[in-house]
């Protein structure tokens, strides 16, 4: 499994790299994505949208199953990944770039202390 170093993870399999000015963007771990099976809808939240830490802020969808994206942050949802809507499939073929989900503008920067790092996320999704 692909687990790259310069991000951080949740424990409910979604992925948080920091970029320029407080935000972050956000998206599923080529784990979660494998374990879906192909993703054919995506319910992403609302520009503008309040989410806390842990809150449920989306859906996907696969031929498997529908499982709900969690908040790993507290902040602003100020950038969605509109491409999905029509290419869902995304999300498969690169989780950790053109299948990002969201950007979210933080409302603690100290709450990136809380997720885990890439060493501790390999050892979540290992045992």
């Amino acid at each position: 499994m692909n687990v790259p170093l310069e991000l951080r993870y949740s424990t409910d399999h979604e992925w948080v790299r920091v970029e320029e000015g407080g935000r972050v963007r956000v998206g599923i771990t080529e784990y979660a994505q494998d374990a879906l099976g192909d993703v054919v809808f995506v319910d992403l939240p609302a520009v503008g949208a309040r989410v806390a830490a842990g809150d449920v802020f989306g859906e996907v969808e696969s031929t498997k199953s529908v499982s709900e994206f969690f908040a790993p942050l507290t902040g602003t949802v100020v950038a969605v990944n509109d491409e999905l809507e029509s290419a869902p499939e995304r999300i498969n073929e690169d989780p950790y770039g053109d299948g990002w989900i969201c950007d979210l503008e933080l409302a603690d920067p100290a709450q990136l202390d809380d997720l885990l790092t890439a060493g501790a996320y390999t050892a979540l999704i290992e045992a």
